[in-house]
């Protein structure tokens, strides 16, 4: 059957009152979780854009400054983001609502996790065990956020991946690397597959986002890599986790993950926890963070409210108060919200190579879940109607406010050939709110 335009809504979690209830049991962690220094100390970026950017979704994407195009009624955009580069798009769409410097090709910190998730977590299923070997977590940069992964210890894939996005670890992207066949090898993945989403600011040197030589992305970029992790229900579940159980040390001879007494770890992303000085932002639902010393702090986030899906990114504020980052983020989404449907897209996020941007709606698609997931879609017709969302907390005892699991059945993206066939560009699938 047809489906309607109006079927690529989704509603991710809003419960303020539960967020705000979460961030002030919840412990802190220290922003220096994810500052690291830099791998090989390079000169800061210029403050100034260059004169040549990408024009690639619009050619007001190119230009320097602030892009925006009010209509009657549209609030001003804040006059206090100090961002070297942002960006504001609907995730449904992919219609840019304004931009400041989109292009610019800058050091991205741990958000460049994105595009390591993205290309990597499809390939092991969530309950393949690996020992960690020495190897494994050879060349890990001084200083780096770690979960605490320990040699010798065998952990689940589902393990790693929280290490991954609530802590940031970049112990975990080297394991998790070394099991797709090493760095090198990780590296020349995300490149294509980055090269597949079209996002072409982007040069890959290390797959945690330490400071590296050469290593850039961009705001455009970086929510090209969050649009297409989020079409992925592990990517989803993983990114909005407020907290989860992570496996102790064994001791003595203990194999496994039995007798090791677990410990709490807390996401990082301040919009999702809160923090002294920052509230949880009402419907944020991921995505990934970063602080390294060439990159300042970066974000990108996903945040629903009243059927609007919405995503910012925030690289380097020239501002350096605490939480600055989360600070012009949430400033920016609520400027998103009010201002959807009064300005004129500046742009547009582009579909990945090989969608068929002109295909008819109705057909069906897989969730794009990881391998040994079950993606509850079956392969029954899209439908308005959502699917009751668990009320369970994640495997592995992860709790929180922002795991976004339900799906309405037979939604967009992958269909067998590997091709994708979508309605209007490139939606996501329904993402429900978890009922309490």
């Amino acid at each position: 059957m047809p489906v309607s335009k109006k079927i690529i809504r989704r509603s991710l979690l809003t419960a303020s009152a539960t967020l705000l209830a979460l961030s002030l049991t919840a412990p802190a962690f220290a922003d220096t979780a994810d500052a690291s220094p830099s791998e090989s100390p390079t000169a800061s970026p210029s403050a100034t854009p260059p004169a040549n950017m990408s024009s690639l979704g619009g050619e007001r994407l190119g230009r320097p400054g602030n892009q925006v195009a009010l209509g009657g009624g549209a609030p001003v955009l804040p006059a206090d983001i100090t961002a070297r580069s942002w960006i504001v798009a609907d995730a449904e769409s992919g219609d840019v609502l304004a931009a400041h410097n989109a292009h610019w090709r800058l050091p991205p910190a741990s958000t460049l996790k994105m595009l390591f998730a993205d290309t990597v977590l499809p390939r092991f299923p969530r309950t393949t065990s690996h020992k960690v070997a020495h190897s494994d977590l050879a060349g890990i940069g001084a200083g780096s956020s770690v979960v605490g992964i320990k040699e010798n210890q065998t952990y689940t894939v589902h393990d790693l991946w929280l290490g991954v996005f609530l802590r940031s670890g970049n112990d975990a992207v080297h394991v998790l690397s070394a099991m797709n066949g090493g760095i090198d090898e990780t590296v020349k993945d995300m490149q294509a597959h980055a090269a597949d989403l079209q996002a072409l600011d982007t040069h890959v040197v290390s797959p945690d986002g330490y400071d590296a030589g050469g290593q850039v992305s961009s705001a455009y970029d970086l929510t090209l890599f969050a649009r297409s992790g989020l079409q992925k229900k592990d990517f989803r579940e993983y990114c909005s986790t407020v907290r989860a159980k992570f496996p102790g040390v064994a001791a003595g001879n203990r194999k496994g993950t039995a007798g090791r007494a677990p410990s709490e770890i807390q996401n990082t992303n301040r919009l999702l926890t809160g923090d002294s000085d920052v509230t949880a932002y009402q419907g944020i639902a991921g995505v990934k963070n970063g602080n390294t010393t060439n990159a300042g702090a970066t974000f990108t986030g996903v945040a629903e409210r009243g059927g609007k899906v919405l995503l910012v990114t925030v690289m380097n504020p020239e501002k350096k108060e605490h939480n600055e980052v989360y600070k012009e983020a949430a400033q920016l989404l609520d400027w998103g919200f009010q201002a959807a449907g009064k300005v004129q897209p500046v742009g547009e996020l582009v579909p990945p190579k090989g969608v068929d941007t002109t295909a008819q709606p109705g057909a069906n698609a897989s969730d794009g879940a990881s391998p040994g997931t079950n993606s509850g879609t079956g392969g029954a017709s899209a439908s308005t109607k959502p699917v009751a969302a668990s009320t369970a907390v994640a495997k592995g005892g992860s709790s929180g406010i922002g795991v976004a699991l339900g799906l309405a059945g037979g939604f967009l993206v992958l269909l067998a050939a590997g091709v994708f066939l979508v309605n209007r560009r490139w939606p996501l699938p329904d993402l429900m709110r978890r009922r309490r």
